[in-house]
């Protein structure tokens, strides 16, 4: 039996997809070695990369099955939402488009998460689908490292966008269904400033990636 975690995420498909410049995007907001918390890590592709590049890393992921792939970075299985450690650090990681969930209250508890293991002087590095992707993204296929990736079953309604990513790894091939929920670039600060972080600025030419930081007046 292949291992997918209860999202519907492939186990032995994550291990295989190698990381695409989200290290590099991370330590530019770093000077020098630095401790970063990696939120949903799955299988550690960019954990592992920054710390093999001499950065404390902590990789957190709910699933055991992903956790068992981390090979360098210190690893914590929990819930996003419910992970408190005692320690702060230089750069919390929330990667994959997590904020996109449909859940507002879901997102309130991720955004939580980053602002209470953030220091005072670190950055929150978040990926997301910004608004336009919605209205832009079309079935497609590409490939990554080994992985094969097809889009499909787009469906819309309102503000929330579901489609199908099917991987193929050789001969097999993992179906996996998503929801996204569409935010505004006000929606996003919003839920930033609830959870006592402010945006920062965007960290790539297509704005899917931004930094926020700990608001001092919270």
């Amino acid at each position: 039996m292949r291992d997918v975690t209860p999202d519907g995420s492939p186990v032995e498909v994550y291990a295989a997809l190698p990381a695409l410049g989200e290290p590099e995007i991370i330590e530019a907001v770093l000077s020098g070695r630095g401790d970063v918390l990696d939120l949903g890590c799955g299988t550690g592709r960019i954990a592992d990369v920054l710390a093999r590049r001499g950065h404390r890393v902590v990789a957190v992921d709910e699933s055991a099955a992903m956790l068992e792939r981390v090979r360098v970075a210190e690893v914590v299985r929990a819930r996003i939402e419910e992970l408190r450690l005692e320690r702060r650090f230089d750069v919390v990681v929330l990667a994959s488009h997590l904020v996109n969930t449909p859940s507002p209250a879901a997102r309130r508890g991720l955004l939580r998460t980053v602002a209470h293991h953030l220091r005072a002087d670190g950055h929150a590095v978040i990926e997301w689908h910004p608004p336009a992707w919605f209205d832009e993204v079309r079935e497609s296929t590409s490939v990554l490292g080994e992985v094969g990736v097809r889009l499909g079953d787009l469906r819309r309604s309102d503000d929330l966008l579901t489609a199908t990513v099917v991987y193929t790894l050789g001969s097999v091939a993992w179906p996996q269904t998503f929801t996204a929920r569409r935010l505004s670039e006000a929606e996003l600060c919003t839920d930033l400033s609830e959870a006592g972080l402010v945006f920062d600025q965007w960290l790539t030419p297509d704005r899917t990636w931004f930094s926020a930081r700990c608001d001092a007046a919270a």
